[in-house]
């Protein structure tokens, strides 16, 4: 079987409700996997794309969070109505949906607006 073309990496973390950053799980992360895995495989990409829970991605107050390797674009906020979108315009199509994706400022920083911020 030929390897994956992509893997789209959904963060399933969980943390306490009073932790000091929120969670994807507790924002809904765990439908969020289950509907990338059921379009996915009605798009009859099930071979080609692999959708992946993942730990944190250190990404929390923009969750739930996506990330689609090897393209290495970031959704933030992403929610299960979002979903189809996503994989008939970046998975089927090859155009990410510009209105989910995180801005460069927000990835691997301390500066983001977002930081600090629960929902």
């Amino acid at each position: 079987m030929p390897a994956f073309e992509k893997h789209v990496f959904i963060c399933t973390n969980e943390r306490d409700e009073s932790a000091a950053r929120p969670s994807c799980r507790n924002e809904g992360a765990k439908k969020l996997k289950d509907a990338f895995k059921d379009a996915i495989k009605d798009a009859g990409l099930k071979h080609q794309i692999r959708a992946n829970e993942s730990g944190c991605l250190d990404q929390c107050e923009h969750g739930p969070v996506v990330v689609v390797y090897p393209d290495a674009v970031w959704y933030g906020f992403v929610r299960p109505k979002d979903v189809e979108e996503i994989v008939q315009s970046h998975l089927v199509g090859g155009v990410p949906v510009k209105r989910l994706q995180l801005a460069e400022s927000c990835l691997n920083t301390s500066e983001c607006p977002h930081r600090g911020k629960k929902k």
